[in-house]
Parts: structure tokens; C-alpha cells; sequence
């Protein structure tokens, strides 16, 4: 019997301690603050900045490099890669400080970012950013340092087989700190336009009419290659250009479903709302060319997704698979007539169509998604686009953006170009740009 006692008075007293255990660890449990990193949305950002990286040395690299002259091949795809290396150490050091930190000065924060986080000194293994607030900043990071070296790489398309490699690279590093950050900050870092309600969900100004704008300047700065005309200029190896270009198209859904943020819905609706402006502008431009020229070329084909790339970018987020659909072939048939009939009219050598796709396409990416951004498939702009919703108002936003990314980068644009020729020089010698810039810039050639 006293056993039995014992027993029982055993058993009370470890179930006593052991509800006791359970009631502590439940109030540490709810004094304890929560951790806001969601695994899934950091997985899906380090997996799109890694897409979004792609598109650059491995997609854009072979997409203009299968475009130039045989002779110029190395030196296309060594700005790529060179462009990569020297803005992912500027980004680092102050570009994204810049582009993405407040301003002490309140006056100064809607034109340009502070410099508390120069060489990243305040991010830590744990930091979140209150622009990302499930991913750690250094994610955060990481995905905004693969746009801003995309962007300024774009630009090559237009000064292709003329400029010296080393102004090249003076370029690059300017323009990035002086137009792309500052207005990636007006849009995304708390400046003027992204406060006034301007859409631009993955950078349809920020990025590809910045980048165009830039290009048109660029070549028109430079003037025509020698032999522009006269000469056989044809793509040398349209195979390469075509592998570039679908490594860009899968790229893209980084581009625009990481824009999100989070691996939810709206990364969801971006990734579909690409690959139908893809194919639709694809089409687009391939039947433009078709009915005008009389044959459907693969040069064309690529273009024409390209351009729908470009186009959807400011409005993945912000519009339904018809809005995307309409996109999609406007931006085919536009940019077309844009690379084609525009150039040929006006006689600017823009020797890839950085311009007729990047700049045209995001400009009209930017304004159609004023016209249909629909307030019911985001939070962030309710009152949606004009002919969806109503809201002519957003078309006057979008307008603003347009006009004021063109304006700013075009002056900045060539204040740059023109002192580094002051300096240094922009362009080649004819003898170099004739015999060929990779046996005479790099020392080497695709064939020995």
C-alpha cells in the first residue's frame, strides 16, 4: 500500500513539473519576438537574383555578341563581363547606399539616397530592410545589384564595334552613380516618383527606357560605324544570338515574378503575365515582318520577344493575361517599326536596337500599364489603370515617369559621354574599328 502511495505520488509530482515546464516555455515562447524571415521567400529571391544575373554575361553577352561582325565578337561579350565585375564592386561600395537608403536631409530624399551604408558597414547576418521585410537585406541586396549591372550593360548594344573598351568601362561606372542609382531611387528608394503612385513594377523606366535613352544618346555621340551602309553588316552567328536570346526570356521571370518579393501570389500573375507578352510580341513582330518584308526572320522573331520582355516589365504585377496579351503585340508590332523604319528614317546608327527595343518598348510598357493596371490583383495601387479601372489620373503618372527618366538621363547621359571623350577619348581609331576590335583591344580572336 505504501508503495502504491509512493507511486502515485511520483507520477503528480512529474506530471506537476512537467506542465510547469510546458506553461514556461509557452509565456518565453510568447515573449520571445518572432522572427520575420519566411524561408520560402528568401529561397525564391536568391533563386531569381541568380535568373536576373543570367541574363547578363550568359544571355546578354551571346544575344548582342551573335549580332556584331566576327572580328568584334570578343570585345561584345567582354563588355558584358566587364560591365558584371566593376558595377557589383560599385554597387557594394556605394551604389546601393544611394539608391536604396534614406537621406538624413528629408529635403534631399526624393532625388537621392543617403551614404550610411557605404561598403554595406551596417548590414548584418540577420539585418531584414524595410523595403523586403521577409528576406534578409543581404538578399535584398544581392537582387537589386543583379538590375543595376543589367541595365548599364544593355546599353552596349547601341555603341557596339566603335567604343574603347577602357572608356567603356569609365562609362559604365558614371552612369551607373549618376542616372541609374539616383533614379532607381526616385521609383523604388522613397523618391519623388514612386511617392506620386508612378507603376513600374520591375523597371520599365528605372531600367529599360533608362537604358535605352542612354543608348540613343550614345550612338548618336559616336556617330555611324565606318562602313555603315556600304559594307556587309550582318549578324555573324545568329545560333549564338538565339541561345542568348532564351536564356534572357528565362531569365526574365527572375526579372519580373522576383520582383514580388515574396513567393506569393503576385510572383504568381508577374511569371504568366511574361510569358504571354513574350510569345504574344514575338508573334507580333514575326507578322509585321512577314507582311512588310515577306519573310519571318529568326533576327526578328528574337527581337520581337525581347521587346515583349521589355514591355511587360513595368506592368507584370499590375495587369491580367489580357492586359499582358495586348502588351505584348503592341510592343512587337511598335518596336518594329521602331528598330526598322524609325532608324532607317532618321539615319542614327544604333547598331542593335538598344534604343528601338529597350527605350520604345519601355516607354510604351510604362504607359499601357497605366492603361491596364487592375486595382483588384495588387494592394499597393488600388485605384488600378484607366481603362480598366477608370483612373485617368494614372496615365498622367505614368506619363510623368516617362518624360522625367528621359529628360534626366539624356542630360546626364551626354555630360558623361562627352567628358570622358574630353579625357580619355570614346571612340577607336579608324584603323582599329576596320582591322577589327578584338585583336586590337584584347589581343585576341574567336579563330586563331
Amino acid at each position: 500500500m505504501r508503495i502504491e502511495t509512493l507511486k502515485k505520488a511520483g507520477f503528480a509530482t512529474l506530471a506537476s513539473a512537467g506542465m510547469l515546464a510546458l506553461t514556461a516555455g509557452a509565456a518565453f515562447a510568447a515573449d520571445a519576438p518572432k522572427d520575420p524571415l519566411v524561408a520560402g521567400d528568401t529561397a525564391w529571391m536568391i533563386t531569381s537574383s541568380a535568373l536576373v544575373l543570367m541574363m547578363t554575361i550568359p544571355g546578354l553577352g551571346p544575344f548582342y555578341g551573335g549580332m556584331v561582325r566576327k572580328k568584334n565578337v570578343l570585345a561584345t561579350l567582354a563588355q558584358s563581363f566587364g560591365a558584371t565585375c566593376l558595377i557589383a564592386v560599385l554597387w557594394m561600395v556605394i551604389g546601393y547606399s544611394i539608391a536604396f537608403t534614406p537621406n538624413p536631409d528629408a529635403g534631399m530624399n526624393a532625388w537621392i539616397g543617403g551614404f550610411s551604408y557605404l561598403f554595406l558597414a551596417p548590414m548584418k547576418l540577420s539585418t531584414i530592410s524595410s523595403l523586403a521585410p521577409t528576406i534578409p537585406e543581404s538578399v535584398y541586396m544581392f537582387f537589386q545589384m543583379t538590375f543595376a549591372i543589367i541595365t548599364p550593360a544593355l546599353i552596349a548594344g547601341a555603341l557596339a564595334d566603335r567604343m574603347k573598351f577602357s572608356a567603356f568601362l569609365w562609362f559604365m561606372g558614371l552612369w551607373l552613380l549618376l542616372v541609374y542609382c539616383p533614379i532607381a531611387h526616385w521609383v523604388w528608394g522613397g523618391g519623388w516618383l514612386g511617392v506620386a503612385g508612378a507603376m513600374d513594377y520591375a523597371g520599365g523606366s528605372v531600367v529599360h527606357l533608362n537604358a535605352g535613352t542612354a543608348a540613343l544618346v550614345t550612338c548618336l555621340v559616336l556617330g555611324k560605324r565606318i562602313g555603315l551602309g556600304s559594307e556587309n553588316m550582318s549578324p555573324h552567328n545568329l545560333v549564338l544570338s538565339v541561345i542568348g536570346a532564351s536564356l534572357l526570356w528565362v531569365g526574365w521571370f527572375g526579372f519580373n515574378a522576383g520582383s514580388a518579393l515574396t513567393a506569393g501570389y503576385n510572383a504568381g500573375m508577374a511569371a504568366a503575365a511574361t510569358q504571354i507578352a513574350t510569345a504574344a510580341a514575338a508573334l507580333g513582330w514575326m507578322v509585321a515582318e512577314w507582311i512588310v518584308a515577306k519573310k519571318p526572320s529568326v533576327l526578328g522573331m528574337i527581337s520581337g520577344a525581347v521587346a515583349g520582355l521589355v514591355a511587360i516589365t513595368p506592368a507584370s504585377g499590375f495587369v491580367d493575361p489580357v492586359g499582358a496579351l495586348i502588351i505584348g503585340i503592341s510592343a512587337g508590332v511598335v518596336c518594329y517599326i521602331s528598330a526598322v523604319w524609325v532608324k532607317k528614317a532618321f539615319g542614327y546608327d544604333d547598331s542593335l536596337d538598344a534604343w528601338g527595343v529597350h527605350g520604345v518598348g519601355g516607354a510604351l510598357g510604362a504607359i499601357m500599364t497605366g492603361m491596364f493596371a487592375k486595382g483588384a490583383i495588387n494592394s499597393v495601387y488600388p485605384k488600378g489603370g484607366w481603362l480598366t479601372d477608370g483612373n485617368a489620373g494614372q496615365m498622367i503618372l505614368q506619363l510623368k515617369d516617362v518624360g522625367a527618366v528621359f529628360l534626366y538621363c539624356a542630360i546626364v547621359t551626354f555630360i558623361i559621354l562627352k567628358a570622358i571623350d574630353l579625357v580619355i577619348g570614346l571612340r577607336v581609331s579608324p584603323e582599329v574599328e576596320v582591322e577589327g576590335l578584338d585583336i586590337n583591344l584584347h589581343g585576341e580572336t574567336v579563330h586563331d
